[in-house]
């Protein structure tokens, strides 16, 4: 691979990251803390992340339970979890605040698929972008004589090939979370 190239693939692989990250905060149906861990929460005079004040764990496959390690924070955590704008319903008991997972309707599933495409395109204009940054570094390099014609189109060629595969990964993470979305 091309050293310009190298220098770009953690970029290709920020945006990947950050779209698993997405997907991973969309509800399925199924219970899973990261529905919830990156919740800021007003806490000690500062916003922190739910997981960062409580322990998140899942009981049953449609619930999840919310310990905070501090328990004057209870009420800080149900007030986020509601301004938070999710969908869930936090119900206080004793000093956890768990989230029961409504069932899927098949309207909620096609609202979720079409907002995970929204995602996926959202990743794939990243990645276009990261290539746009790219390709203009190799024009440069080339313009300063760094590199030579034929070794300018053979990075730009690797580069079309990187890109592709990251796209192909991202349509990839999208079919098996469609998947999971509209398993019942």
């Amino acid at each position: 691979m091309h050293p310009l190239l190298t220098q770009k693939k953690p970029d290709f692989e920020a945006v990947v990251a950050h779209l698993l990250k997405e997907l991973g905060s969309l509800r399925t149906g199924r219970a899973t803390p990261a529905l919830v861990e990156d919740i800021t929460v007003q806490a000690y005079d500062a916003a922190m992340d739910l997981k960062s004040i409580a322990s998140i764990t899942v009981p049953d496959a449609r619930s999840l339970a919310i310990q905070p390690w501090d328990k004057s924070l209870i009420q800080a955590i149900e007030k986020a979890i509601r301004d938070a704008d999710i969908g869930l319903n936090p119900t206080v008991d004793g000093d956890v605040v768990r989230l029961v997972m409504p069932q899927m309707t098949e309207e909620n599933r096609k609202k979720l698929v079409k907002t995970m495409k929204e995602r996926l395109e959202e990743a794939r204009v990243s990645l276009r972008r990261v290539r746009e940054e790219a390709r203009e570094d190799v024009s440069k390099k080339e313009k300063e004589k760094a590199i030579a014609e034929d070794e300018k189109y053979k990075a730009l060629e690797e580069l079309d090939k990187l890109t592709k595969e990251y796209v192909d990964r991202v349509d990839e993470l999208g079919k098996k979370k469609e998947e999971e979305i509209m398993t019942i």
